[in-house]
């Protein structure tokens, strides 16, 4: 299972954390969130807990083949939780009395045919990122943006790639880099300032936060396929030079305003802003949910995770 894409999927207002398993080609979905779903309960983790306790007393093939995976916690670190396949989570529907069964089980054959579609044509998933955002009250302007901003990251994280960077905490640390040189916070720091946990970061900046974090990118980018890199070392390197090219700016913009760029805005207090479009504006509008559309498109290489400790 090294070959991992995070999405999350949503089953009404409730989050799904799955992850598609590119070798097995098959959907992983994180049992605490689907019990959750099905029970509403207050204290899902405890529910599955004991449920199962229970599985395997009665020595449940549901139990045995329960598997663990790193997935975004409620806190915004990556920590380990029990997952199940599709086969997996319709014994799991079986064995929790709701009324919700079989609505979650046409979810779950709808979620399958997304990835299908989206196999043959790569677009779809872009273009359904594009609809949530708008469904979530996000301005077109800002809409255009995040999207770009998807693709400079993809870009970077490629670059990574070639260069030899692993994945999940190599990514994460150059990721806090390039957010430290040029906005002066790491990440966990900046989702603290703008009042986040769970929710995106991307998905509650400001215009000109988006863009000077893809300026960074973007130039971590060129310098690295000037240089070509290898190992995280020199990536690394690569990636501060990126960010200063955005820290330079973002002081150029302070200088020239008076104000700092850098906002403890979240979308829920942006939410009641109106995006002025033809004025150089840089204030978007901005849903109070911020979902993590992002990872509908990307790999974990564009999450913004803190570590790894068991959920």
């Amino acid at each position: 299972m090294s070959a991992l894409k995070i999405k999350i999927k949503l089953f009404g207002e409730k989050e799904v954390r799955t992850e598609w398993d590119t070798e097995a080609e098959k959907w992983w979905f994180s049992v605490v969130d689907i019990v959750a779903v099905l029970t509403d309960s207050e204290n899902p983790r405890r529910y599955w807990s004991d449920l199962k306790r229970k599985l395997h007393a009665e020595g449940s093939q549901l139990y045995e083949n329960i598997v663990q995976l790193k997935m975004t916690a409620p806190d915004g670190k990556m920590r380990l939780t029990d997952v199940a396949d599709t086969e997996q989570v319709l014994r799991l529907v079986q064995s929790v009395p709701s009324p919700k069964a079989e609505p979650f089980k046409l979810w779950l054959a709808k979620v399958g045919n997304e990835r299908i579609d989206e196999t043959i044509d790569p677009e779809l998933s872009i273009d359904r990122a594009i609809q949530n955002y708008r469904r979530l009250g996000y301005s077109e302007n800002w809409i255009n943006q995040r999207i770009k901003s998807i693709e400079v990251r993809k870009s970077l994280t490629d670059e990574w790639d070639k260069s030899g960077v692993r994945q999940s905490a190599e990514y994460a640390t150059l990721t806090d880099l390039m957010s430290r040189t040029w906005s002066g916070m790491n990440t966990h720091e900046y989702k603290k300032y703008k009042g986040l946990k769970k929710e995106n970061l991307r998905d509650n900046m400001t215009n000109t936060e988006l863009v000077l974090n893809m300026l960074a990118e973007v130039a971590a980018t060129d310098i690295s396929v000037e240089r070509q890199p290898i190992g995280f070392s020199e990536s690394a390197v690569v990636a501060k030079e990126g960010a200063k090219a955005a820290k330079v700016a973002r002081e150029q913009i302070e200088r020239s305003t008076g104000k700092p760029v850098v906002s403890p805005l979240n979308a829920k207090k942006l939410q009641p802003m109106v995006a002025v479009l033809d004025r150089g504006s840089q204030t978007a509008n901005l849903n109070p949910s911020g979902a993590e559309i992002e990872a509908q498109i990307l790999p974990p290489a564009v999450a913004e995770s803190d570590g790894g400790e068991a959920e």
